[in-house]
């Protein structure tokens, strides 16, 4: 469910207008319920309310500080991948003891800050991390809760600045089924009771988190991904007899469709060939289609009884892979009609950048018949903010 719907053929965000939206603030721009936002955490958290957990949302999902806080005051936790997202969480008022640091690159600065910011707990990858994350801990005087990613060549010994805490297991993005997790939790129960167990037991260790990752999918089409409580009574009934607190992973499940992309038609341009429809959005706004071939519905703002027309939706950057949809069906639309992009809410405005020296948009938030600027559009100077010319081009 969200809050973007039609009323007398225009659409909504909340109880604002979309159209007020696109002509106050311009476009192309993000555009996101919190109404939403708040029913997505709220029904996947309760999902899970029988037994501990920690619902840890995934930062590269969607990193504004004002949705972090969104979930934040929840008693959300963070699932994150870098420093800079951990820096995001912190100054969006996360409590550390909720925060989750995975990703198989971690550096030496990243993982100082995480320690001293005193985190929840590292979801460790390989041998290698697990060596240098003992010699950073033992660098600073600190002892460095880590959670081991399954893997059989890992070994948990001979560490003595790592105290091993959980385990932890990720299969995937977008899934549409409950099958996998299923399938994933009953290989980590068995991991846990024939291999890692008895080792860790030796040391003196307790596995107290089960960290099962993110993964569940949205519905961008026709998909038909589980709700979050059909996935919970799998997974709840996965653990039972284990004394752990969960440690779940949600993102693009939470955001995706509370979030749209709001972009203005340029021109119509036709050929004996083709038809496409030109707007002001592109790759560089929204990379998902370019970059993974992946669908996202595109509806009219104002609805349209006309003429249907099969065109191919692009930006205006340089390049042959700029495009939102690819010979799809719309109603003809004319010079300055406003299009969404619908489910633009994951890995949107994170996957965004500057190319052909475009200002990234700005992020709007909805909130009942109000809207809030949560990141201002940029401008010209700060495309060549940080740049310099050297005295020897003077």
């Amino acid at each position: 469910m969200n809050h973007f719907e039609y009323r007398n053929g225009e659409m909504f965000a909340e109880d604002v207008p979309v159209k007020r939206i696109a002509k106050e603030v311009g476009t192309p721009a993000y555009v996101y319920s919190l109404a939403t936002l708040k029913r997505h955490f709220r029904v996947f958290d309760q999902a899970f309310a029988k037994i501990p957990h920690i619902v840890c949302f995934s930062v590269k999902a969607n990193s504004n500080i004002a949705l972090l806080r969104t979930f934040a005051k929840e008693g959300g936790g963070f699932d994150i991948v870098s420093g800079g997202e951990l820096f995001r969480a912190l100054k969006a008022g996360a409590d550390p003891k909720k925060i989750v640091f995975s990703g198989v690159g971690k550096k030496k600065e990243e993982i100082e800050y995480a320690l001293n910011s005193g985190i929840l707990m590292f979801n460790v990858e390989s041998e290698h991390e697990m060596v240098a994350l003992n010699e950073i801990a033992g660098g600073i005087g600190k002892r460095a809760p880590i959670s081991l990613r399954i893997n059989p060549d890992v070994d948990p010994q001979t560490h003595p600045y790592l105290e091993v805490v959980g385990v932890d297991c990720h299969i995937g993005s977008q899934l549409t089924s409950v099958s996998p997790f299923v399938d994933a939790l009953a290989r980590v129960r068995e991991y846990l009771d024939r291999v890692l167990v008895g080792s860790l037991l030796k040391e003196g260790a307790r596995i107290r988190y089960l960290d099962l990752g993110g993964g569940l999918g949205i519905s961008y089409k026709d998909e038909m991904p589980p709700h979050p409580e059909e996935y919970a009574r799998a997974i709840i009934q996965g653990v039972e007899g284990l004394d752990v607190t969960l440690i779940l992973e949600p993102g693009r499940v939470i955001v995706g469709n509370a979030g749209i992309l709001l972009t203005e038609v340029l021109y119509l341009k036709e050929t004996d060939e083709k038809k496409f429809v030109i707007v002001d959005g592109g790759m560089n706004d929204l990379i998902r289609p370019a970059l993974y071939g992946s669908y996202q519905a595109i509806q009219p703002v104002m609805q349209n009884n006309g003429e249907k027309i099969v065109a191919d939706i692009v930006g205006p950057i340089c390049e042959s892979g700029d495009f939102f949809a690819k010979d799809r069906e719309i109603a003809r639309p004319d010079r300055g009609d406003l299009l969404a992009v619908m489910s633009a809410g994951a890995y949107g405005f994170t996957m965004a950048s500057n190319y052909n020296s475009h200002p990234k948009p700005p992020e709007i938030l909805v909130d009942g018949d109000q809207y809030y600027v949560i990141r201002a559009r940029e401008n010209f100077d700060d495309l060549i903010r940080g740049e310099v010319i050297p005295a020897a081009l003077q």
